[in-house]
């Protein structure tokens, strides 16, 4: 169980980072036609999204008992969704060494970190404005 988790997670990153780079070649972030954003179905599948993300969050501020880590990684969820999920899995997946402390990863406190959501936080913001460039040009 334990490898597959960690193939799991690691193929989420590797799709997530090939369909966002693929997306971005084919327009901006922030250029979405009007027909698509204000599609019924595009507003439910949003909300299903951001409601999954922050379900996933409320189990990470759990864990992370620093308020500064708990607030990074919200941020870092809201801007980069699956991939911040998979990161985050991943590093507690391979915190562990044998599927016998599997348990480990769901139930364990941690004293939070900030580095990697600091990471996240900063360079999901980059990423952001630098596709809304094309609202202000």
């Amino acid at each position: 169980m334990l490898w597959f988790l960690r193939i799991l997670f690691g193929f989420v990153i590797l799709t997530m980072l090939a369909v966002t780079s693929w997306a971005s070649g084919q327009c901006a972030l922030f250029s979405i036609p009007r027909e698509v954003f204000t599609h019924p179905w595009f507003i439910a599948t949003l909300f299903d999204a951001y409601w999954a993300f922050i379900t996933f969050y409320v189990w990470v501020a759990w864990k992370e008992q620093s308020p500064a880590a708990r607030v990074l990684w919200f941020v870092a969820i809201i801007l980069w969704g699956n991939l911040a999920m998979a990161l985050y899995m991943l590093v507690e997946v391979f915190r562990i060494r044998q599927s016998s402390q599997l348990g480990e990863v769901f139930s364990t406190r941690r004293p939070g970190k900030i580095g990697l959501p600091a990471s996240l936080t900063l360079l999901g913001a980059i990423v952001y404005l630098l596709g809304a460039k094309a609202l202000f040009a």
